[in-house]
């Protein structure tokens, strides 16, 4: 059985550790304080429960799931036998760079190390660490359980062995890979910031309400979900750090919409916080 430990218990880290956990592996779900991972136990068991209530998943992979995620406040311990360690923590380089550097003293040398990350260098973190050619992105996308794309983006040093590794693990969480070369936003963050920033433009421009610019797109367009929906969902601080990252790295039309700016500035920042483009009170 292969351990796979995840770094981070948000939105993200929860559902790849859920994700894993049902997929047969043994997880280490890794955060800085016990009450953080209590509430992330207490969300992932929830899952298991309505998933198995619907059909969803079996009872074989509700127990193992419920037996095999391992909640854990001490990185050493959660991470000194993984076989592969995800990290899914907040997008900014000097935190991912810490947590890989710490990672790569205490994992085995044959221990592959990815990030989350949907817009920043796996070259840039592999190369503070002693083995860039085991640092890879692994881009999964919100909700982990739902979607089936894994982005698997190769950095400059990403060795051809890792690369395999990490197409076998997305092939056994059931999910679909893309393989992309390294370039800031890789293909769906690229083209996902540019649609949402455009919408958020045009709601501030008052051309047409967020309900009719989001039903325009899944309408006209077929989009599953509208891009202010999901902006909300993905959570608008997220979603401006990566605006930020992008119009830093690729210019002028990445620039973040000054509503996306305002209302972060305001604490509306989606789901998260009951308020965004939508009330979710």
């Amino acid at each position: 059985m292969k351990q796979i430990t995840v770094v981070g218990s948000g939105v993200m880290g929860k559902g790849i550790a859920y994700t894993a956990a049902i997929a047969g592996f043994k997880v280490y779900l890794n955060d800085l304080k016990e009450e953080i991972l209590q509430e992330a136990k207490k969300e992932i068991e929830k899952l298991l429960n309505g998933s198995i209530e619907k059909g969803f998943i079996t009872k074989g992979q509700f127990n193992h799931a419920m037996e095999n995620i391992q909640y854990e406040t001490s990185l050493e311990k959660a991470a000194k036998n993984a076989d592969l360690v995800v990290e899914a923590v907040l997008e900014k380089m000097e935190l991912k760079v810490e947590i890989f550097q710490n990672l790569d003293v205490l994992c085995s040398k044959e221990t592959v190390l990815a990030t989350n990350t949907s817009t920043m260098s796996p070259t840039e973190i592999g190369a503070q660490t002693s083995r860039p050619d085991k640092v890879v992105a692994m881009h999964f996308f919100n909700p982990v359980h739902k979607m089936k794309l894994i982005e698997i983006i190769r950095g400059l040093e990403t060795s051809d062995e890792t690369m395999a590794f990490v197409k076998g693990i997305s092939d056994q969480l059931n999910k679909e890979a893309v393989e992309v070369n390294e370039f800031p936003g890789f293909v769906t963050s690229r083209m996902n910031c540019l649609i949402g920033n455009e919408a958020m433009n045009l709601l501030m421009e008052g051309v047409a309400s967020a309900e009719d610019i989001d039903k325009s797109m899944k309408l006209g367009l077929n989009h599953p979900m509208g891009p202010l929906e999901l902006a909300d969902l993905v959570g608008l601080d997220s979603r401006l750090r990566n605006m930020e990252y992008l119009y830093e790295t690729l210019g002028e039309k990445y620039r973040p919409s000054p509503l996306l700016v305002k209302y972060v500035k305001a604490g509306r920042l989606g789901r998260k916080s009951g308020k965004g483009f939508y009330d979710y009170q």
